[in-house]
């Protein structure tokens, strides 16, 4: 009898403790969506009936019906804080960013290809951030701009010999994208649009989570991070961790053996490696050196973030010109009538000039943001300005760049694919803090200039010489798979291609 009260008393003793959790935001003074026992707001995450952009959107869609400038949401029984109005946005992204510097993701020191500058906080971070900003200057950029060009030499062979038939063009992206980021984040010529199965592309794998298992792992890091961190949990598999280590080795020992300089990232990061500084960068520099472990966590990162990013904006981008035939003739007018001041070549100045190119991406970018929340994670304790609300240290916080992006209010009929948004006389009217594909404030991604000069390049070679239509084969209107974290459209996007330049 005994042993049934205590057993009682325990049961009733955890529910009363679950109950209490999810009543936190409520003790604060914010609004939250309905809750569900231990699970909070994301049962349907968990089910997989939504996917994670989705989640985000019904809680922006929510806080913003109930006119709440900030509101509340549950990871399990983890609160987090989601600030919807784009000046509260402001002040935790930038004005007020002091108190909010830590992405607070889960990584794992022991995985080196994992510890690198995305997940970093503090003073580890500042100091890695400082050292790597100069390595994307327009000046490296442009420095880097041959090894775009040829292999966007190779996506064009490869599109020409399947043009006959329905294109899966994310498969042809995404092999063209680890040829740029491999070529100029490790040093070597993957060639994977011409050999699929290289092991570069094993790699990719790992990154992009093609495993279901993996996949389950990615979000348990996500929502979990602290149980998965008393499992010792490393993100990528060992086979994926030594390739990345050991490729970078060969190629960090034949560059210093041998003196060769290729002008790419690999270069700058050996640069740091061995002085501590670029090789142009003034004397007054601070140079503590990178280690090793650093320069291959850097190189993998690059690799990781460009590839799957670049290939998604790009097929986006390709998706919905496909289905507007008048912005893609528009498009390919500007690219053709800028490649002719430079006798039809593919340059740096050409690509820089297309200012309708820049709209569609832009515009790519606002309706399919790569990371649909950014995350932080409160550093000290903070009162958010104009409120009661106190924000304590160590409350995760998640900016809802989807919901903001897709907001009628700051873009009237938002899923209409518009560059027209970004011209040069309506960019303006832009509410600040509504567009952060990027991120924004002192962790802005240093490699947005290089992501949005790959998208270019991609996206002219293709669209200066053929004319693209959507094949029935694929899925309209098309859906993400709720099962990724990433933006993966079910079935795929198939398109047409038709030669209009011979």
């Amino acid at each position: 009898m005994l042993l049934i009260l205590v057993i009682s008393f325990i049961i009733t003793l955890f529910f009363v403790y679950v109950k209490w959790k999810l009543t936190y935001w409520s003790r604060c003074g914010l609004l939250n969506r309905e809750t569900k026992f231990f699970v909070g707001t994301i049962w349907g995450l968990l089910k997989q009936d939504i996917g994670y952009a989705e989640h985000i959107k019904i809680t922006y869609d929510f806080l913003r019906k109930n006119k709440q400038i900030h509101g509340g949401d549950y990871f399990f029984l983890r609160p987090i804080y989601i600030p919807v109005h784009p000046t509260v946005v402001k002040h935790v992204m930038s004005l007020d960013f002091p108190s909010f510097t830590d992405r607070g993701l889960y990584y794992n020191e022991e995985d080196p290809i994992h510890a690198n500058m995305f997940f970093f906080g503090g003073t580890r971070w500042k100091k890695l951030r400082t050292k790597m900003t100069p390595t994307f200057t327009s000046g490296k950029i442009k420095m880097m701009f041959d090894t775009l060009t040829q292999c966007s030499t190779q996506l064009e062979m490869e599109i020409d010999k399947k043009r006959s038939e329905p294109v899966d063009i994310k498969d042809i992206l995404g092999r063209y994208t680890t040829d740029v980021i491999g070529s100029v984040a490790f040093g070597v010529d993957i060639n994977s649009l011409k050999n699929p199965n290289c092991k570069f592309r094993y790699l990719v794998d790992c990154y992009i989570r093609k495993n279901p298992w993996q996949n389950v792992q990615y979000y348990l890091t996500y929502l979990m991070p602290k149980v998965m961190r008393l499992f010792n949990h490393r993100p990528y598999d060992k086979i994926a961790t030594d390739f990345c280590l050991e490729t970078t080795k060969k190629i960090v020992d034949h560059r210093e053996q041998h003196n060769v300089k290729r002008n790419d990232f690999m270069d700058m990061l050996i640069q740091l490696k061995n002085n501590g500084k670029l090789d142009d960068a003034s004397a007054d520099v601070e140079s503590d050196k990178l280690t090793f472990l650093e320069l291959a966590a850097q190189a993998s990162l690059f690799f990781g973030a460009g590839f799957e990013s670049t290939s998604t904006m790009i097929c986006m981008a390709l998706y919905e010109l496909a289905s507007n035939q008048k912005l893609q003739d528009r498009l390919r007018e500007e690219i053709s009538r800028e490649l002719e001041k430079y006798d039809g070549k593919m340059t740096y100045e050409a690509m820089m000039s297309c200012t309708y190119l820049d709209q569609v991406i832009n515009e790519t970018f606002r309706l399919y943001p790569i990371l649909n929340g950014l995350d932080r994670v409160c550093t000290k304790t903070y009162n958010v300005p104009g409120t009661d609300v106190v924000i304590e240290k160590g409350t995760k916080v998640i900016i809802p760049v989807v919901g903001l992006q897709r907001d009628p209010e700051y873009y009237p009929d938002p899923m209409k694919f518009d560059p027209e948004r970004f011209s040069e006389e309506n960019i303006k009217n832009i509410q600040p803090f509504t567009f952060i594909p990027f991120g924004a404030g002192p962790r802005f991604c240093i490699a947005e200039r290089f992501g949005r000069m790959q998208t270019k390049v991609g996206l002219a070679t293709i669209i200066k010489d053929y004319k693209l239509t959507v094949n029935p084969k694929t899925k309209v209107p098309i859906d993400c798979d709720p099962k990724s974290f990433f933006i993966v459209i079910k079935g795929g996007i198939w398109l047409n291609f038709e030669r209009v330049n011979l």
